[in-house]
């Protein structure tokens, strides 16, 4: 079949009811009629944000975001596959887990991925994309390593000085197709001053840290990068209205893991792989949609490929969510994988979740925390001044997420619960194998000249090890 008559046909089926009657606004009508082009991909995305953002029901400041999420469809079930820094883009860029890519620690600490080729921006050149980089990348020590046609460098990787650059991009109507990578360093520490707006006296701390002065200053701090962030995004977004390229752009803003407080980042809880996830575009993605699936991040390449009608490469893990988009099914998941090598320091650990519930397993000896895959801030100090670092750890953790959806009552040893521990330990076992899981044959290494932070320090500023 002609690809091109394929693809048109694929279009009109989720853009029309039963009865053929376009579901479409105006503006996505004359763009899907036209088949001028693929659509354009933005893909931007934020540092440290977890869910903790206005359109997931937190009184964060990030209005732009909240009208992205009203036009098009909000996942609240979307998980990281590596809610480490350069892992979670890796595996969502690859479409590949961590173990699997290679990119099992922090690019600018060594790490790299097996193959840059695997990287999005290959697949699509070869069906006519151009590609452009604004701002954070992660995955490489050198942005010129991955291979985007055009490597933007603004003076910093801030929103405020991406934003404007991203803009610059999309004013002078680029050629089309593009896929535009648009990176923030915000909401990562060290946090900007609050403003007027952000008292702490009126803030909730996040869930799993205490609400007291220092953590409500701490989470202040968080609003006010947020509000830059957003703003940041609300310059991208108006320049693709601006410019005409919104009805034929698919939006995807996301998040590479949870905030940067305690128990978040660079943990197996929810609070530290439950990510943001907001879709906007032609077809399927519009109509403010809210979506409770079962979602990873390892899912976002094989989407790009379906929508586009292009072949998905064989290495991707992933599957498509058009079928939920266009209510084909409810779930193309009934469970998501997790996984921490190296942040700072060596934590290995991996966890599996169903919408019930959450297995996780920690490897090695060591049985209190990581201190150093903690960022150093307030409610960081916090808890050491009350003695986090003497906590042990299980090597084992089951969480009934309907009764106890914080995730603090551990059934591991509970009777009643053997049966889903032996289920769910199987689950976990099934994919480790499947993807040839490294941590089966014992430690994973680090590539030769990483650096590695001692898992018995306290602070990742620490000086660190340089792997012989």
């Amino acid at each position: 079949m002609n690809p091109r008559k394929s693809r048109r046909q694929f279009i009109r089926k989720l853009a029309t009811d039963g009865a053929g009657v376009s579901l479409l606004p105006a503006a996505l009508q004359t763009a899907t009629a036209a088949d001028s082009a693929r659509p354009n991909i933005v893909y931007i995305h934020s540092h440290d944000s977890g869910r903790y953002l206005q359109p997931y029901g937190y009184p964060v400041p990030t209005p732009n975001l909240q009208r992205l999420a009203s036009e098009g469809v909000l996942f609240r079930r979307a998980f990281s596959a590596a809610p480490t820094c350069s892992p979670s883009r890796a595996a969502l860029l690859t479409g590949q887990c961590a173990h699997q890519n290679g990119m099992t620690g922090l690019a600018h600490r060594g790490f790299t991925l097996n193959d840059y080729k695997q990287h999005i921006v290959h697949t699509l050149r070869t069906t006519g994309y151009t590609s452009a980089l604004a701002g954070v990348q992660h995955v490489a020590a050198k942005p010129d390593t991955i291979g985007y046609d055009e490597v933007l460098r603004p003076r910093t990787t801030s929103a405020i000085d991406v934003a404007p650059g991203a803009v610059a991009f999309l004013d002078r109507k680029p050629k089309q197709p593009f896929f535009l990578d648009v990176g923030f360093f915000e909401t990562h520490r060290e946090y900007p001053k609050p403003t007027a707006a952000d008292d702490p006296r009126y803030l909730q701390p996040p869930v799993p840290v205490p609400d007291t002065p220092e953590t409500r200053l701490d989470m202040a701090g968080y609003h006010a990068s947020a509000r830059i962030l957003d703003d940041g995004i609300g310059k991208v977004l108006g320049a693709l209205e601006r410019n005409g390229l919104a009805a034929n752009t698919l939006v995807i803003s996301t998040t590479d893991h949870g905030v940067s407080f305690p128990l978040m980042k660079c943990n197996l809880e929810d609070f530290g792989w439950g990510v943001s996830l907001i879709m906007r575009g032609p077809n399927a993605f519009q109509g403010g949609k809210v979506s409770d699936s079962l979602i990873s991040q390892l899912d976002i390449f094989p989407t790009v490929c379906e929508l586009l009608a292009i072949a998905k490469p064989a290495w991707l893990q992933g599957k498509s969510m058009l079928p939920v988009l266009t209510g084909v099914t409810q779930e193309i998941n009934d469970e998501v994988f997790a996984e921490v090598n190296y942040h700072a320091a060596y934590e290995p650990k991996r966890a599996v979740r169903t919408h019930r519930w959450k297995y996780i397993r920690r490897y090695g000896e060591r049985k209190t925390p990581v201190l150093p895959n903690c960022d150093d801030g307030l409610s960081k100090t916090v808890w050491l001044k009350h003695g986090w670092q003497d906590h042990q750890l299980p090597a084992e953790s089951l969480y009934d997420l309907v009764f106890d959806p914080t995730e603090h009552h551990n059934l591991v040893a509970d009777p009643s619960a053997q049966e889903v521990l032996t289920e769910m330990r199987a689950r976990l076992d099934r994919w480790m194998k499947n993807t040839d899981d490294p941590l089966l044959k014992g430690p994973v290494p680090a590539p030769h000249g990483a650096q590695v932070n001692d898992p018995s320090g306290i602070s990742p500023k620490e000086q660190t090890q340089v792997v012989a």
